[in-house]
């Protein structure tokens, strides 16, 4: 299963930074746009490993662990790519 999240990607002088807003605290750079979203990628996958890792430690003993996929549901008004003024 795949998950998408938004990337918003913004020029810095030499630099692309993307930030995810669905995921506080998860941002990437690169010298290239694909770069940035590469970085934003990793950072996003580190960040829900460690969440995930930190929800798991108050689980009672004997309690039951499972995973569940939640539905993939469509978007109102998809778009894939937009730029803002």
């Amino acid at each position: 299963m795949s998950n998408e999240f938004t990337a918003v990607i913004e020029r810095d002088g030499d630099w692309f930074i993307a930030y995810c807003p669905e995921v506080p605290g998860a941002n990437g750079q690169g010298k290239t746009r694909e770069e940035a979203i590469a970085s934003l990628a990793e950072a996003i996958a580190l960040i829900l490993e460690d969440r995930r890792e930190d929800g798991l430690r108050g689980v009672p003993p004997g309690a039951i662990i499972d995973k569940v996929a939640a539905p993939r549901r469509p978007r109102h008004n998809p778009v894939s790519r937009r730029t803002t003024s």
